[in-house]
């Protein structure tokens, strides 16, 4: 399985931090936050990643190279402008190949086994999504999930609402009638719940979305006493 990661972004809640770094690159307990993906997504036996970039992706590509440092190939897909979550992965597709993938947002922070998503049998559905608690920025989450269920259907309504955690295994069947272009994911996913097509997991685990400096700095100082964030 590949794996690709989104680091396209522009981090404007970032800013001033993000004025000169990628927000990838910004450092929590001693690295930036897309090397804590790379060495998970390597444990898990994942060699191939695909990266997209749009701002200051030289940066990036100074950092990272080609992956050969920590023991992985990566895979380059430059957007000229932003396209998204959706529009990124469409064109990125030509890289990512024609079986499911694993997604991962480069602005995130997790305790998680990639390990658990690798041999990922999707089946006839078209996405599984990895979805944590509430956090206090985010109350009213994203989906509603029945935990219950045995398959883990993913449901618009009737059960309880989770934050989609920025992970996932994807088909590129989800993305067959999408132009190329900008376009976000949440549509998409949406649609294909509609039609019964989407599974769900629930992480208990840490997780941070780090998404203020305010956050970035609260994550390292954790990291860095390595006290559980």
């Amino acid at each position: 399985m590949k794996a690709m990661i989104l680091a396209a972004g522009l981090g404007n809640r970032m800013r001033p931090l993000t004025l000169t770094t990628p927000k990838p690159l910004l450092c929590v307990g001693g690295k930036p936050l897309i090397v804590w993906h790379i060495e998970a997504l390597k444990a898990a036996g994942i060699q191939q990643i695909v990266i997209n970039t749009a701002w200051l992706a030289h940066k990036l590509h100074e950092v990272l190279g080609d992956g050969s440092a920590y023991g992985v190939q990566i895979l380059w897909s430059d957007e000229h402008e932003p396209l998204e979550t959706a529009g990124g992965i469409r064109h990125a597709l030509p890289l990512l190949g024609d079986e499911p993938f694993l997604l991962v947002n480069g602005d995130i922070w997790l305790a998680y086994d990639f390990q658990k998503l690798t041999d990922k049998d999707l089946g006839q559905n078209l996405a599984h999504l990895v979805l944590v608690d509430n956090p206090p920025q985010h109350p009213n989450g994203d989906f509603a999930f029945n935990r219950a269920s045995t398959n883990a259907i993913i449901t618009d309504s009737g059960c309880e609402q989770y934050t989609f955690a920025g992970v996932s295994v994807l088909s590129p069947q989800l993305f067959a009638a999408l132009p190329v272009g900008k376009a976000p994911l949440a549509p998409l996913l949406r649609q294909a719940i509609a039609q019964g097509l989407v599974t769900a997991e629930h992480h208990a685990g840490a997780w941070v979305d780090v998404g203020t400096p305010e956050r970035l700095t609260e994550l390292d100082l954790a990291l860095s006493r390595r006290e559980s964030v």
